[in-house]
């Protein structure tokens, strides 16, 4: 009897436990390592590679600093959608979420 008390609180703990590590990993992003390249596709993928410093070079004559911050979403089939934030209401949102 004491056993399956005991077991069975093991279980819950464990499942709360991989609860817990598992909405910590979905809900967060974290930063982009320096060098780091991300990709998002329209249907809401993503992908991330560490390129070498000649293709980092090249890479780098197309890009251009982000001057504010960006939101993205995904609907419910899965598209993703890029969000309006050039309002102020709009960016103390989008900061609001990055904290």
């Amino acid at each position: 009897m004491n056993s399956i008390k005991l077991v069975a609180i093991v279980g819950l703990l464990g499942l709360s436990a991989s609860q817990a590590l598992a909405e910590d990993a979905m809900g967060k992003m974290s930063m982009m390592k320096g060098g780091e390249v991300t990709a998002i596709m329209p249907d809401g993928h993503m992908g991330t590679m560490m390129p070498d410093a000649k293709m980092s070079a090249e890479m780098m004559k197309m890009a251009k600093p982000i001057k504010h911050c960006m939101m993205m979403m995904t609907d419910a089939k899965g598209k993703a959608y890029m969000i309006d934030t050039s309002t102020k209401k709009a960016q103390a949102e989008c900061e609001k979420m990055a904290m």
